[in-house]
């Protein structure tokens, strides 16, 4: 595993199967070889474009706080529900990771150094090009989903658990920035 993507996700370690820790780095491996974004870019530029250039809030900031919460939710899950509705951590925190590893590829830099909307990403929103990414990793299918499904794409087709909680840990933190912005 690249260091790069270690520092970006520290919390790639908390995916206990070793084959699926593996896959889910290389896919964000991929995503940084094809990306003009570096790593850099991804703790300075705002999770949203909705917001423009001057939201403190980072891609990576976003990005990570929604793992930790889709984390305690899972957690949570799992202690309280009896079994009744269980979630694979590995599968969710995986998911979460990679929900939005597509961005690399929609995201573009203006002459400023401002993240727009490339013309990949006007064709082909993140959750269409960050499955791709994951199956040319041989990301499982449970995964792939989560990834397919975060988005507004996702409420046209039946969630997971694991993927109606990233969904909502992450509109849980977007759309009270959105509906300020408007």
């Amino acid at each position: 595993m690249k260091s790069e993507v270690e520092y970006l996700w520290p919390e790639i370690h908390w995916i206990e199967d070793k084959d699926l820790k593996e896959k889910t780095a290389r896919v964000w491996e991929l995503a940084l070889e094809r990306s003009v974004l570096t790593v850099r870019d991804l703790g300075r530029i705002p999770f949203t474009l909705l917001a423009g250039p001057d939201l403190k809030v980072s891609f990576m900031d976003h990005k990570r706080s929604v793992v930790h919460i889709a984390r305690d939710c899972g957690n949570t899950i799992n202690s309280m529900y009896h079994g009744e509705l269980p979630v694979d951590m590995d599968v969710l925190i995986s998911g979460a990771i990679l929900a939005d590893v597509g961005k690399l590829l929609e995201y573009e830099l203006d002459e400023k150094g401002n993240a727009v909307q490339g013309r990949y990403g006007k064709y082909l929103r993140h959750p269409f090009s960050g499955v791709s990414l994951a199956e040319l990793c041989g990301v499982p299918p449970e995964v792939c989903h989560i990834i397919a499904a975060h988005a507004d794409e996702g409420n046209l087709i039946k969630r997971s658990t694991e993927a109606y909680i990233v969904h909502h840990a992450d509109f849980m933190t977007f759309l009270p920035f959105k509906s300020r912005l408007i």
